[in-house]
């Protein structure tokens, strides 16, 4: 009997991710450094344009909550334009379904979790997520159980030759938080997160950081 679920309601939580993927948290600096150094240097025009992609979104947000087509339309669609990453060499994939089979101990035998992705895929496997921002201490540290999910059922993770040492990144996003992952497979399955950017917690414009950062990992993926 095979059991179909949607990725929202079969991890929900990072406990749940930890256990159907026999995942293990990476607290220590040194597995994921990929955002903290050898950043690149934006150019004045991408750090103008950025900045101006922060006041938007600020703008926006002074009306009330947003959505999660909005805060794709007003800020991450945007960003990667800014950032020349919706041009050659690079590509963009965007929503469709994912499909990710697993075998269970449990009464239902195999569990097929099954859904439209919410997500963005550029350079093949930066996954990049966005999510709607809500009140109540909504952050995007709640959808890191989703986006790790959507990265599991990753072609070149499921495929006959697919799983190497070279590892998957993503990103979760609200358009006013930030958080990217890091995702390695193999004899033990970990993963880690970056520090949470937030539009206003940083005078030097966490934005431009973000930038930073996302330029470095498609580097990563091209080298």
């Amino acid at each position: 009997m095979v059991t179909t679920i949607a990725v929202t309601q079969a991890v929900k939580t990072l406990k749940e991710a930890h256990e159907l993927f026999d995942l293990s948290k990476i607290a220590g600096a040194d597995f994921f450094t990929e955002w903290q150094s050898d950043l690149p240097e934006l150019s004045n025009l991408e750090k103008a344009e950025l900045t101006r992609l922060k006041n938007r979104y600020l703008y926006y947000l002074e009306g009330g909550e947003i959505s999660e087509g909005t805060a794709n339309f007003i800020m991450l669609s945007p960003l990667l334009n800014a950032l020349g990453l919706c041009d050659p060499s690079h590509r963009i994939a965007g929503e469709q379904w994912t499909r990710l089979s697993l075998t269970t101990d449990t009464e239902q035998g195999q569990t097929m979790i099954e859904d439209r992705m919410d997500a963005l895929v550029l350079q093949d496997d930066i996954w990049l997520v966005v999510v709607e921002g809500k009140r109540g201490g909504f952050n995007v540290l709640q959808a890191i159980p989703q986006t790790i999910a959507y990265m599991m059922a990753s072609p070149r993770l499921n495929g006959a030759s697919s799983v190497g040492p070279r590892p998957l990144f993503g990103l979760a996003t609200n358009g006013y938080d930030f958080l990217f992952l890091k995702l390695q497979l193999g004899d033990l399955n970990q993963y880690a997160l970056s520090h949470n950017f937030t539009l206003l917690s940083d005078p030097a414009n966490n934005l431009v950081r973000v930038g930073q950062i996302l330029k470095k990992l498609t580097s990563v993926r091209v080298s």
